[in-house]
């Protein structure tokens, strides 16, 4: 079995998709898959509506049932999947499961990590779109994973002379934070690379308006010397302007 967790719930199995119709049956599948164990009914509904508080059972079988029928309509027994009574309702330890999110750690546990690895995988944020609070403190540590993942392989990109990757993943860190100087710092370099002074420079005018606004404080000295290094590198003639997404060019003055 597949399941997918990052950027939505999806799941397939045997390749044939899992249908999981609305909203219950995609959280109790992620509930079931991600937090192991055997849940009771009140456990559950208090987990994906904690609005309604305790007495909300017949969601929990509207789910259950939602997601039955999704296994079955991928060939699956479900009993051989969900370990069912009449108190609790829980993932069969003993099925074999595909979970993004249990390689994605596993990818950046390695010694070294296998960031890029682990970068494809992370399509989204965990259980992105079903609004489920009981994910949310493992929602903000795995996008904070992330994040690390994308400032290394943005820098090591750059080491390994893959100017273009390393500005993608700068592009895509700064995306998600635009308080992350050791992004702004691989963009400026890369701008120094390819010849726009200027361009660098108006990019570090952007850390500097950012951070003095959102944290009244300078860059580091790491960003600084980051940022004599790339007009360092650059050349003095004018050069063709680099392209750069709309986030590294306007996140700033949007947040100012």
């Amino acid at each position: 079995m597949i399941v997918r967790l990052f950027g939505g719930v999806r799941a397939s199995w045997c390749g044939r998709e899992i249908v999981l119709e609305g909203r219950p049956s995609a959280a109790l599948l992620a509930l079931l898959v991600f937090r192991p164990r055997a849940w009771t009914r009140e456990e559950i509904a208090a987990e994906i509506w904690p609005e309604a508080g305790y007495g909300s059972s017949g969601r929990v079988r509207q789910a259950l049932w939602l997601l039955r029928r999704g296994l079955i309509g991928a060939g699956a027994e479900p009993a051989a999947i969900l370990a069912v009574d009449e108190d609790t309702i829980a993932f069969r330890p003993d099925v074999a499961a595909d979970v993004d999110v249990a390689r994605f750690e596993d990818l950046l546990c390695r010694r070294p990590p296998d960031v890029e690895g682990a970068i494809r995988l992370y399509r989204g944020d965990l259980a992105e779109g079903l609004g489920l609070e009981c994910f949310g403190v493992r929602r903000e540590f795995l996008a904070s994973l992330f994040e690390n993942a994308l400032a290394d392989a943005a820098r090591a990109r750059l080491t390994s002379g893959d100017v273009d990757g390393a500005r993608r993943a700068a592009v895509q860190l700064l995306e998600r934070d635009p308080l992350r100087e050791d992004g702004h710092a691989v963009l400026m370099e890369v701008l120094g690379i390819l010849g726009s002074r200027s361009q660098v420079h108006r990019q570090y005018t952007r850390l500097r308006r950012l951070l003095a606004l959102e944290l009244g404080a300078a860059p580091l000295a790491e960003t600084d010397a980051a940022y004599d290094k790339a007009l360092a590198g650059a050349t003095s003639r004018s050069s063709a302007p680099v392209a750069v997404p709309p986030m590294a060019a306007t996140a700033v003055e949007a947040r100012a």
